[in-house]
């Protein structure tokens, strides 16, 4: 990790985020999913920091930020992609950005798309990993045996009772199988274990799973009436693979999809290097 990234308070859309942020140039925003915080990038920012603005927050009331009023507290709305989409707006104008290439990974992904959607003057380019779009057609054989998880997370007030003084576990689960049993190193496991400890932290965390109702009409409205025109290369690994690639193609004007072999679903900490072999002659 560089040793000069910074870690900002940053209010954007009537929220605080915790934000990461390196070097000067052109910004790359990266937005992360579940179970991570901006530390899933901890591997491929000192790299893009050469030669560009990295700008990584954690996702609201994600991470090291706490919702407004106390750690106690966990919002019932937004945790739908148009929210998020928002978020990543404000956040880009709250920084001075009025350009920058988006980056979404996981839960990461639906409003990294949504944003180059509705902003393609915001959004130079855009990199989707190892996520769904809703329900756009082209994902029917991974969805044929659905992840045992998106069902009980979206149980409304279940998953944290169950899981609350065994997150390590829980959360320890995620990362091993992200990364095909390979793990993660001891800072970031920690790190992620901890943004994801107690109650309220989970039923935050799940309330995006929860949210994906919302999040799939919004998606099918958008891409009823507007083409995704912005550059945008798909990146798959396992399981997701070209699952992600093969909706967008319906819709995408300049695409281009790769699968990176023998890589599990947490792909910038798993393979890097691979990673950023994609990504620097795609971000230019």
């Amino acid at each position: 990790m560089p040793t000069d990234i910074a870690l900002h308070s940053v209010e954007a859309n009537g929220v605080t985020l915790n934000v990461a942020t390196a070097g000067e140039g052109p910004a790359v925003l990266l937005l992360h999913g579940f179970p991570h915080t901006w530390r899933l990038w901890t591997d491929v920012i000192g790299d893009l920091a050469r030669d560009h603005r990295v700008i990584a927050p954690d996702l609201r009331w994600l991470g090291a930020r706490s919702p407004e009023g106390g750690p106690g507290e966990s919002p019932e709305s937004g945790y739908d992609v148009g929210t998020l989409a928002t978020d990543a707006e404000a956040l880009l104008a709250a920084l001075g950005e009025t350009s920058a290439a988006v980056v979404g990974i996981d839960a990461g992904t639906p409003p990294a798309f949504l944003l180059a959607m509705r902003r393609p003057d915001l959004v130079r380019r855009l990199v989707v990993m190892e996520a769904l779009l809703g329900t756009l057609p082209g994902a029917e054989d991974f969805l044929a045996v659905p992840p045992w998880w998106f069902g009980f997370h979206a149980v409304p007030g279940l998953a944290e009772e169950v899981l609350t003084g065994h997150e390590a576990r829980y959360i320890g689960w995620f990362l091993d199988a992200g990364t095909l049993g390979q793990g993660l190193r001891a800072e970031v496991r920690d790190a992620f274990t901890a943004a994801y400890t107690g109650g309220p932290a989970l039923r935050r965390a799940f309330g995006f799973y929860r949210a994906l109702p919302d999040t799939a009409r919004q998606i099918r409205q958008v891409t009823a009436r507007t083409r995704l025109t912005v550059p945008t290369l798909a990146i798959g690994a396992h399981p997701v693979g070209a699952a992600l690639e093969r909706q967008l193609r319906p819709i995408a004007d300049d695409l281009a999809g790769h699968v990176i072999e023998d890589c599990g679903h947490i792909i910038p900490l798993h393979r890097p290097q691979a990673l950023l072999a994609l990504l620097r002659p795609f971000l230019g």
